[in-house]
């Protein structure tokens, strides 16, 4: 028996970048997907949550998805393409057209369904998968993101959402092993789901944490050890846990300055054998190329505005030949002091530049013990007894480290007297 899956989550289609569309990059992406699939021939396409960046997606991702669809199947006809819901999207909305997408071999789990006598309907998320020969050799667990409701009580556990986690999985896997016991007695079991692992590299920056507290991040335990094969999305790192029987695929485009230097790919699964029950399958991460680079000013730490703009000056961004190509940069900046000009000194050696500017960082300068001073340490709690300026002075020193000029406290008098006249 043989079986071939690709592994991909977290495109977030329609993301807006600083104000900046991600179409472009998102369209690249999807037509090389859609190359691989042409190259690869595999048996499965899942795509583990986040399709989208938000509930309410442009059309412009909406219809990028969805071309998507038809173009696989166009592609290669036997394609069968799984996909849950991730904690960005509308589950409901997402799941709405199952039928038609069916209709393209696409099965797509958005929500948890409940039987009458309230249990959980753990068949809805049970997915048969067939190989070139038409034999079903792997049953997929198509279990979306999961939020408090969504997961059965367990009344004698420490953490009800860990616990609940735990035990939905368990129990999704008991009716995954029964339907392998009576139809399909050497296929693999997988499990797809969008949540987030413990002791997995996260970025903070795009990765919305779905708990309060990160109370959500779940332990190796939560998969029953009958799990040929994981597949998750919602952290964008590619990574692996549990001597890699348990993946995140990662992010197809960095979604934010900290994920620049990540190596996206999509991960491509063999299963071989004359029996799939037990098999461990081989894993080989395919690189996704970058059509948009993500530069930083200065590559490592921040600069006085003199120096940075010296740089700016002396840097080479490339020859992008469609300002939909121009690089994203972000400025790191030392924060000196108050400076109302600094954007527009910038934006201004910027000017004519093929690239497109997402940000200005500001950095604090290292801060001496000696010069630390205590954060408003003269204000006391009668609010009729505040003195403006006092607050500003001491705002400024511990930011800063040194005295306002006399300027900005000339300035605080002239507003404070305008607003009493």
């Amino acid at each position: 028996m043989h079986l071939k899956l690709l592994h991909t989550a977290d495109w977030h289609l329609g993301q807006s970048f600083h104000g900046f569309e991600r179409d472009y990059e998102h369209a690249a992406f999807l037509d090389w997907l859609i190359q691989q699939i042409g190259i690869t021939k595999p048996d499965v396409l899942c795509i583990a949550g986040d399709i989208y960046d938000s509930v309410n997606p442009p059309a412009t991702a909406q219809r990028r998805f969805f071309n998507f669809l038809a173009n696989a199947h166009t592609c290669h006809p036997p394609l069968q393409i799984i996909l849950i819901a991730g904690n960005h999207d509308a589950a409901a909305r997402l799941e709405a057209p199952a039928p038609l997408m069916e209709s393209h071999n696409t099965r797509v789990v958005g929500t948890v369904s409940r039987l009458p006598d309230g249990e959980i309907d753990y068949q809805k998320l049970l997915v048969p998968l067939k190989n070139a020969a038409g034999v079903t050799s792997a049953i997929a667990i198509l279990a979306p993101f999961l939020r408090p409701a969504d997961l059965p009580q367990v009344p004698q556990t420490t953490d009800s959402y860990q616990g609940g986690i735990q035990e939905f999985y368990r129990r999704a896997t008991e009716a995954a092993v029964e339907l392998r016991s009576s139809l399909h007695p050497e296929a693999a079991i997988i499990g797809l789901g969008h949540l987030h692992m413990q002791n997995a590299s996260e970025s903070r920056d795009s990765e919305r944490r779905i708990v309060i507290g990160g109370a959500e991040a779940v332990t190796e335990s939560a998969f029953p050890e009958s799990l040929s094969y994981v597949a998750l999305g919602h952290l964008h790192k590619p990574q692996s846990l549990a001597n890699g029987r348990i993946r995140y695929s990662g992010s197809p485009i960095p979604l934010s300055f900290s994920e620049k230097d990540y190596q996206h790919s999509i991960l491509e699964l063999c299963f071989d054998g004359e029996s799939l029950q037990n098999a461990t399958p081989i894993v080989t991460p395919i690189p996704i190329p970058k059509a948009v680079p993500l530069l930083r000013l200065p590559t490592k730490g921040a600069l006085p505005i003199h120096e940075l703009l010296l740089q700016i000056d002396e840097t080479s961004f490339g020859d992008s030949l469609t300002p939909e190509t121009f690089p994203f940069l972000e400025i790191r900046v030392l924060d000196d002091g108050p400076d109302p000009t600094r954007r527009n000194r910038i934006e201004k050696a910027l000017a004519g530049k093929p690239v497109r500017l997402t940000s200005i960082r500001l950095e604090s300068p290292s801060r001496p013990e000696t010069l630390v001073a205590p954060a408003f340490s003269t204000i006391t709690t009668d609010l009729a007894n505040l003195d403006p300026e006092q607050i500003l002075i001491e705002a400024h020193r511990e930011r800063f480290q040194k005295e306002p000029d006399p300027s900005l406290l000339e300035s605080l008098r002239e507003i404070r007297q305008s607003c009493q006249l």
